[in-house]
């Protein structure tokens, strides 16, 4: 009996060895599911635009933004230095694709509340783009009553909505379309309208593992004709160093918080007026 078993296995040994290259052929041509598509952006923003990139969950992401005062001062105001404002930001990640924020900037003292929440995700072999809502809420604490005796805290506030979308084309290379509603209840120009829309282009190009070259635009679809303030335009290039993103750009807008840089940006890139800042990312 233990004989006819042993020449009964050596018989079926070749049709077990077929079997096993034909189940692992099978598994080999079997499609894994899509991948989602990361890294379009390493930086939370591109230069002023919010990026499609997300804070982890339970990450911290501490940011100091800097703008110097106009290069074209030179040593009047030592290239800006004299005349600098800072950001600083805080934002954490609820989960890995809902952020809150809280950040002050020196520009007009603004408080900002902001939400960030990730709507679709590009996939390697699906859906073609990321798309992220962000929301945001400003406090103007600059404003002065004795100015302005009618002044109330309504008055104050300020409103952004963006619907960002973004795609990473190839593997150095992301761009970024953002759709903005901005609203401000009290306006420097006053036949400026308190809504107003911007249709903002963004994108980043790989130069290196560590480095790469950013650049946003926008466009201001509603800006009043004797209004003072220009489209804002930012170029960078981010570094990329282990723990934290450092950008460096110069841009035509002092201002670093939505309403700031989308409605008031006072430089002109065509007379040299623009301003050198960097946005410095810490993760804890």
């Amino acid at each position: 009996m233990y004989k006819q078993k042993l020449l009964l296995l050596i018989l079926l040994l070749p049709y077990l060895g077929l079997s096993q290259e034909d189940l692992l052929s099978e598994i080999d041509t079997i499609s894994t599911p899509n991948e989602y598509t990361t890294a379009a952006f390493k930086g939370l923003k591109i230069v002023n635009f919010e990026s499609t990139k997300l804070a982890s969950k339970n990450e911290l992401n501490f940011i100091v933004s800097h703008r110097f005062g106009n290069v074209k001062d030179a040593f009047d105001t030592f290239f800006g230095l004299d005349e600098a404002v800072t950001r600083f930001n805080f934002i954490y990640g609820i989960s890995d694709g809902l952020n809150i924020g809280i950040s002050r900037s020196s520009f007009l003292k603004i408080f900002d509340f902001t939400t960030k929440y990730r709507l679709f995700r590009q996939k390697e072999n699906g859906f073609p783009f990321t798309i992220v809502g962000f929301n945001a809420l400003q406090i103007n604490t600059a404003l002065d009553k004795d100015n302005l005796p009618r002044l109330k805290f309504k008055n104050r506030l300020g409103y952004t909505s963006q619907i960002l979308i973004s795609r990473k084309v190839n593997s150095n290379f992301s761009l970024e379309l953002a759709p903005t509603f901005f609203h401000d209840n009290f306006v420097v120009v006053d036949t400026q309208s308190n809504s107003q829309y911007v249709i903002g282009f963004g994108g980043r190009h790989k130069l290196t593992k560590r480095w790469s070259l950013n650049a946003d635009y926008g466009i201001h679809l509603n800006r009043a004709k004797n209004s003072p303030f220009k489209n804002p335009l930012s170029i960078g290039v981010d570094l990329e160093t282990g723990g934290h993103v450092f950008q460096m750009h110069f841009s035509n807008s002092q201002a670093m918080n939505e309403n700031g840089f989308l409605g008031q940006a006072s430089g002109d890139w065509s007379k040299g007026n623009i301003f050198f800042g960097f946005n410095l990312s810490r993760t804890f």
